[in-house]
């Protein structure tokens, strides 16, 4: 009899926790659903903020006034975000508009083809026949491709589109980590309680570590490859490169997952060089390649006194970002993926600390 009793209320506090524990996961569940949408934004302002709050100490010690100084900073910021933003992407819808109408009207001409293009390799015949065509009659030339010219017209919009939502995001996370540096003294305690929590004695250490390491990836990998895109693009607007924002971009992808951005700037160096070889041409290939290598001189600078990440760290982690997440996957991957290597050297090292 005392032992079905036992057994009874073993099975009733069995069912309880049961109950208990799945309607936890209910909550944490749709709570996660419900926060998904943000979580890549939140992320990367918490980022933003863990990265310059070092210069935000800096210059409040100077000059004073932290709110006026996080404020004023997210606001110029933001400015130099939106700006040119909405001067390219009107631009572009400009151009693109322009292009579509000509080509459906048959207003773009083309020079007839040399007879050397007939000598190019396996391509020349055709290539000669397509283009004597469409420098006869565009229009006629291009209807076979009606199809596939909508597409591509569909894409660029499409990708336009993607690099507007990217440049909101960014502008979201400015916010974020503008409101978190405003409340950084509880945001500190609250994250170090939070590591105590989870990590026991070891909680500040591993804090301390983290906000290191965020550092360290934001200064020393992505704080390059920003600098070296925007000295890129600005070489290559003032040349005149065709489509330099996309090779701008290409750059900065390069070089946050280490590999020389020259697979760029030397493709981007032949062209101009291929429209003229005079002293403005070679000051150009001077600078791109400037561009190219500042980055063993940036990254000492940057890095400073950071943690040491295996750039296969964050090659995964900026891939494995930008697959998840989009643009904004490419910075905020690099972090956490870095940050859950540290964390992983953390626990592995701490049985010898003891």
């Amino acid at each position: 009899m005392i032992e079905l009793k036992e057994r009874d209320e073993k099975v009733g506090l069995a069912i309880e926790i049961a109950i208990k524990v799945g309607l936890l996961a209910i909550v944490v569940y749709l709570s996660y659903l419900i926060a998904k949408p943000f979580i890549a934004i939140v992320a990367w302002g918490i980022i933003i903020a863990v990265a310059l709050s070092p210069l935000i100490d800096s210059l409040e010690k100077r000059f004073g006034h932290r709110k006026k100084i996080i404020i004023g900073l997210t606001v110029a910021v933001i400015a130099a975000l939106l700006i040119p933003s909405y001067a390219i992407s009107g631009k572009m819808i400009e151009s693109s508009q322009t292009i579509v109408e000509a080509m459906r009207d048959g207003d773009i001409t083309l020079p007839p083809p040399t007879e050397k293009v007939k000598e190019w390799p396996i391509i020349g015949e055709k290539s000669y026949a397509f283009w004597d065509s469409a420098s006869k009659n565009m229009k006629e030339a291009l209807a076979p491709f009606s199809d596939n010219i909508k597409k591509m017209v569909k894409s660029i919009f499409s990708a336009l589109g993607s690099g507007l939502a990217t440049i909101f995001m960014f502008v979201g996370s400015l916010i974020i980590a503008a409101v978190f540096l405003l409340g950084s003294e509880r945001a500190i305690l609250f994250y170090q309680r939070l590591s105590r929590r989870l990590l026991g004695e070891k909680g500040n250490d591993w804090a301390n570590l983290s906000a290191l390491t965020v550092r360290s990836v934001v200064n020393g990998v992505l704080g390059v490859a920003v600098i070296q895109a925007t000295l890129a693009f600005i070489g290559m607007g003032l040349m005149g490169v065709p489509l330099a924002i996309v090779w701008a971009i290409a750059i900065m992808f390069l070089t946050i997952i280490q590999i020389p951005a020259l697979l760029v700037a030397g493709p981007v160096i032949a062209y101009v060089f291929a429209q003229g070889s005079g002293t403005v041409e070679v000051i150009f290939a001077i600078y791109m390649l400037l561009v190219s290598m500042s980055d063993g001189v940036l990254k000492p600078m940057l890095m400073g006194r950071g943690v040491d990440i295996p750039m296969l760290i964050i090659l995964i982690g900026a891939i494995g970002g930008m697959i998840l997440m989009g643009m904004i996957g490419l910075f905020v991957g690099a972090v956490i993926f870095a940050l859950a290597y540290t964390l992983f050297e953390f626990w592995v090292q701490e049985p010898e600390a003891k």
